[in-house]
């Protein structure tokens, strides 16, 4: 039963009672009954009008010092505003509250414990899988050539050069590269085909030799005497040989060949046009269209990749997303100075938002409660603190039943 109908029927059965003692004959019982149901109806009419004072005017007359509630709606308003925003919720309060918490501490446990969860995990993956498949990689290609592009305009290409250069040489790649070049020309030279090829070029140019005299009698009686095999066979083993010769590590021709290519290693990286020339070709090279499909196809291969490792993640119940939101955790754990740096920063963040935005607490109440009208205002007030109240109606007829039956009493004894 609502208390507004309680005490409105504590006060029906007052005035019931009242009349019916009227109606009966006078004798002891019923004067102390007529003087408790008296009292009881004085006691609760008087708190029924109290009650009703607060937010409305009794009966709808506007009797001095009622609906107080609505009088002194901005009083009222300001001193709410005022104990929220000095007793209640104050700045040093929040502040001090605020310097209490640990920001990062509290969010990993509260992440660790969303994680924790497999159903957590499946839709991690499931959002994570999705958003990658929608991602639309053929517009983000533009921005990646530009990107790229910018980087190598901007970049300090000889700086870059030349430590390649330099680290190239300390890791031996300069021989690495002499090495395999010669090794491929000598397989390149073994080959019949070449044989023939060195053989028939050197008999055409041997036959453009003229020579008179005896030095011409001899060699044309050498070209008469060696046909293209022959030639051929001399020429390859002559440059197989040369390039075994090469090959040996205490060969002078070898360091005389590495070095000269040392030399244009370093010539080439300090040529300004040449870089200027090599900076300008890399920039062409990665805005051409061919590059952009490459860049395009690597992408959709690494979205493909993330896909297919996240279905497979799904699979095994999100245990290497669990497993490596672990391994971060341990690993940010073990950064106690870089926790308490963040920590601070976040705190002093929060309360700074704070100091400069606390009066709009204040601010709130007093426009939410602007959007009110009387009607709603008083209906909110009587929903929220109206059961209280009306029980004082019901404790007033109470109270002044007992008191009409004490003072009756008192008043029959003397």
């Amino acid at each position: 039963m609502k208390s507004r109908n309680l005490a409105t029927i504590s006060l029906a059965v007052m005035a019931l009672g009242f009349l019916i003692t009227l109606l009966l004959p006078d004798n002891t019982a019923v004067e102390l009954l007529r003087g408790g149901f008296e009292a009881g109806l004085v006691g609760g009419i008087a708190d029924w009008f109290a009650v009703t004072a607060l937010f409305r005017h009794p009966l709808g007359l506007k009797i001095p010092h009622t609906s107080l509630l609505l009088k002194n709606r901005d009083k009222i308003v300001q001193s709410l505003i005022s104990a929220m925003e000095n007793e209640l919720l104050n700045k040093e309060s929040i502040e001090n509250k605020l310097r209490g918490i640990r920001f990062l501490s509290l969010a990993s446990a509260m992440l660790t414990r969303f994680l924790g969860r497999k159903k957590a995990r499946m839709e991690i993956l499931d959002r994570a899988a999705e958003l990658a498949g929608r991602i639309p990689v053929e517009k983000a290609l533009p921005f990646l050539q530009s990107a790229l592009a910018d980087y190598v305009r901007r970049a300090d290409l000889k700086d870059i050069a030349d430590k390649g250069v330099m680290r190239l040489l300390q890791d031996g790649k300069d021989m690495e590269a002499l090495d395999y070049g010669l090794a491929q020309a000598d397989a390149w030279i073994a080959k019949p085909e070449t044989q023939t090829m060195l053989g028939s070029l050197a008999a055409s140019k041997l036959s453009e030799v003229k020579l008179g005299g005896f030095k011409g009698m001899a060699f044309q009686a050498f070209v008469g005497f060696v046909d293209e095999d022959m030639l051929g066979d001399l020429l390859q083993n002559m440059l197989r040989s040369a390039i075994r010769d090469m090959q040996a590590e205490d060969s002078v021709y070898r360091e005389g060949i590495v070095r000269e290519i040392r030399v244009a290693l370093f010539q080439f990286v300090n040529d300004e046009e040449k870089m200027k020339s090599l900076s300008d070709w890399a920039v062409r090279a990665l805005q051409a269209e061919e590059t952009g499909a490459f860049l395009l196809a690597r992408m959709e291969e690494i979205r493909a990749v993330g896909i297919r490792l996240l279905e497979e993640d799904r699979a095994a119940g999100g245990r290497k997303l669990f497993a490596a939101y672990a391994t971060l955790l341990r690993r940010a754990a073990e950064e106690r100075e870089w926790i308490e740096e963040y920590e601070g920063r976040i705190r002093s963040s929060l309360i700074g938002f704070v100091g400069a935005n606390h009066y709009r607490l204040g601010v709130l109440v007093k426009e939410n409660l602007d959007k009110m009208d009387d009607a709603s205002l008083v209906a909110m007030l009587e929903e929220k603190i109206g059961k209280d109240l009306q029980w004082i109606r019901v404790n007033g007829a109470v109270c002044g039943f007992i008191v009409g039956l004490v003072l009756t009493v008192i008043g029959l004894l003397f």
